[in-house]
C-alpha cells in the first residue's frame, strides 16, 4: 500500500492537473469562475444551485433500468397489475392472493411504500454484517424487474427530463435487448473456442434475423418518448433537445456460447445501425457484477471474444467496466490485470469505473498507456462509495487526472443511487477541491468521448485549447458560424454537439 501512495504521489508532483480552456478566460467566465468560488465558499446547498444549470454536455456511464427512480417503478407495477411479496419486497406476478399485495394498492400503505423504495434503491441502507453496500445495490435489480417493455417509452422520457432540468443535452443508455433465441441458437450449437468457426455457425443458424429486432426496441424507445414529450410540436418539452444514444448491453455472467452469441449480435446490430446512419445503438459493454464468478473465471476468455469480433467489426465502438473492483472482495490477482486487458485485448475506448487502477501490474505503465491512447474513464464517485465504500482520497479520480488519463463524471444508476448529476459535480467539485475550468474540463471531455459519428471540434484530441481551422477566429458556440465551420459543423454530429456545449457555456456565463 505505501508504495502505491508514493506512486499516486509521485504523479501528483510531476503531471498538472487538467485545466485546460478554450482560449484566454473571458470577462463573462471570469465572473461566473466568481461566482462559482462564492458557491464553493458558502456550501453544498449553494453549490448544487449554482451547478445545476451548469452545462454538463454528457452522461456516458448510465443504465437505464438503473436511472429509473423507485417510485415510477411502482406506479407502473400498479398499472400492469402485478403483485408485491411484501416479506421479500418485490414483484411477482398475478394473481395477487394473500399474502401478496396488488401492486396498484402499496400507495396506499406508506408503510410498504417506503420498505419498496428501499428496497428498490439505496435509500436509508446501512451496512450489516452480511450484507454489504455491494448486495444491496445488485440485489435491487431482482426486486424491480418483471415491468413491460411497453414502458420504455417513460423510462427514457424520466431520465431524458431529468438531464433536460440540468442542462445536460447528450445521454448514452446501457440497454439490454431480448436475446431469447441468440442464447438458444448458442445453447443449441454448443461451445465452441475455434471462435470463427463458431460465429459462422451462430450467423448460418440465424443469429442475424433478430438484428432489426434489436434496433427496434431503441428506435420504439425514441419514439415513445418523443410522444411523451411532444417533441416537433409547439408544446414540445426541454426533454426534446436531450439527444439519445444506446449502449448495447451483454450480460457476461452467462455461459461462454451464450456471451459470444449476445457479443455477436450485438456488434451486428451496431455495425447494421451505422450502415444505415440509423441512430440507435452506438457501443457495446458488459454488464453484471464484475466480481462474480463466472465475470471472474472468463474475464480473460470474454476479453478475447471481444479481441477477435473486434478485428471483424473494428468500427463498432467499445466501452467497458473494468476495475469495479477493491481489495478483499476478490483475491488480489483479480485485482492485477482487468482494466489492461480491456484496453490492450478488449480494445475499450472508455472504462467504466477503474477504481482499482493502482492495484493492477506495472500501475504507472498502465496510467501513461491509457493517457497515450486516450483511453476515457468513466468517473462514478457515488456509485463506487456505495458498492465499494471508494470515496475521497481513497478514489483514483485526482490520480487519473494528474496523469493525464481523460476523466468525465457519470452517474451509473441515479435511480438506485437517490442522485443526478448535478449532485456528481458537487461531489467532485468539494471532495477534490476543483476549479470552474476543472469543471469545464470535464464536461468537454465527455463530450470529446462520445460515439457520435464524426470528426472532433477540437485540433488536438483531449487538448481543448483551439478548434479545428474550419472554425477558428470566431468565438466558440456563436450563433452564426462561418461558412467554412458551418460545413464542418454540418458533416459531423460530434462536432456539432461539441459546439452546442459551448453555446450552453457562452449562455451560462453570461448571466454570471
Amino acid at each position: 500500500m505505501r508504495r502505491l501512495v508514493l506512486l499516486a504521489l509521485t504523479f501528483v508532483a510531476i503531471s498538472p492537473l487538467q485545466g485546460q480552456t478554450a482560449a484566454s478566460a473571458t470577462a463573462q467566465e471570469l465572473r461566473a469562475a466568481r461566482a462559482y468560488d462564492a458557491a464553493v465558499a458558502a456550501g453544498g446547498p449553494a453549490l448544487h444551485a449554482f451547478l445545476v444549470r451548469f452545462p454538463k454536455g454528457a452522461d456516458l456511464h448510465v443504465h437505464l433500468s438503473g436511472a429509473v427512480y423507485a417510485e415510477s417503478f411502482i406506479r407502473a407495477a400498479g398499472e400492469d397489475g402485478l403483485c408485491v411479496d411484501a416479506a421479500a419486497l418485490k414483484f411477482v406476478k398475478p394473481p395477487c392472493t394473500a399474502p401478496l399485495v396488488p401492486a396498484a394498492d402499496v400507495p396506499k400503505n406508506q408503510d410498504l411504500y417506503d420498505k419498496l423504495v428501499d428496497a428498490f434503491s439505496m435509500r436509508s441502507f446501512v451496512p450489516t454484517p452480511g450484507w454489504s453496500g455491494h448486495d444491496q445495490f445488485f440485489a435491487t435489480f431482482a426486486r424491480f424487474g418483471g415491468l413491460g417493455k411497453k414502458h420504455i417509452g417513460e423510462w427514457v422520457d424520466e431520465v431524458a427530463s431529468l438531464a433536460a432540468a440540468q442542462n445536460q443535452q447528450y445521454l448514452e443508455l446501457m440497454e439490454t435487448p431480448p436475446f431469447e433465441h441468440a442464447a438458444s441458437i448458442a445453447h443449441e450449437i454448443g461451445w465452441n473456442s475455434d471462435l470463427p468457426a463458431l460465429r459462422e455457425a451462430l450467423l448460418a443458424h440465424g443469429l442475424r434475423d433478430d438484428v432489426f429486432g434489436d434496433q427496434e426496441d431503441v428506435r420504439t424507445a425514441e419514439i415513445l418518448r418523443r410522444q411523451r414529450e411532444n417533441c416537433d410540436t409547439p408544446q414540445a418539452t426541454p426533454a426534446c433537445r436531450v439527444e439519445i444514444r444506446y449502449i448495447y448491453q451483454i450480460l457476461r455472467e452467462a455461459a461462454p456460447e451464450i456471451v459470444f452469441a449476445q457479443t455477436l449480435l450485438g456488434f451486428e446490430t451496431i455495425q447494421a445501425s451505422m450502415d444505415a446512419h440509423a441512430h440507435g445503438f452506438v457501443g457495446i459493454n458488459f454488464v453484471q457484477p464484475e466480481d462474480g464468478f463466472i465475470s471472474m473465471r472468463d474475464y480473460t476468455l470474454q476479453m478475447h471474444m471481444l479481441d477477435y469480433l473486434h478485428s471483424v467489426y473494428p468500427k463498432v465502438h467499445i466501452t467497458l467496466h473494468a476495475g469495479e473492483l477493491v481489495p478483499g472482495l476478490v483475491p488480489p490477482e483479480g485485482l492485477r490485470f482487468h482494466i489492461r486487458k480491456a484496453v490492450e485485448q478488449g480494445h475499450a475506448e472508455r472504462i467504466g469505473h477503474g477504481v482499482d487502477v493502482l492495484y493492477e501490474d506495472d500501475a504507472q505503465g498502465l496510467l501513461k498507456e491509457m493517457a497515450q491512447k486516450h483511453v476515457m474513464v468513466e468517473i462514478n464517485l457515488s456509485s463506487n462509495e456505495g458498492i465499494l465504500g471508494v470515496k475521497g482520497a481513497d478514489h483514483p479520480f485526482p490520480l487519473y487526472r494528474a496523469a493525464h488519463v481523460p476523466v468525465a463524471l457519470s452517474t451509473d444508476d441515479e435511480g438506485v443511487s437517490r442522485i443526478d448529476i448535478t449532485h456528481e459535480y458537487v461531489r467532485a467539485a468539494l471532495d477534490y477541491h476543483l476549479t470552474y475550468a476543472d469543471l469545464k474540463q470535464l464536461a468537454r471531455t465527455g463530450m470529446e468521448h462520445e460515439f457520435l459519428p464524426g470528426d472532433s471540434l477540437w485540433a488536438a484530441r483531449d487538448a481543448f485549447i483551439a478548434p479545428v481551422t474550419a472554425c477558428k477566429g470566431q468565438p466558440l458556440g456563436a450563433e452564426r458560424p462561418s461558412a467554412a465551420c458551418k460545413a464542418f459543423l454540418d458533416a459531423s454530429e460530434k462536432a456539432a454537439a461539441q459546439w452546442e456545449l459551448e453555446r450552453r457555456f457562452r449562455e451560462f456565463e453570461a448571466k454570471w
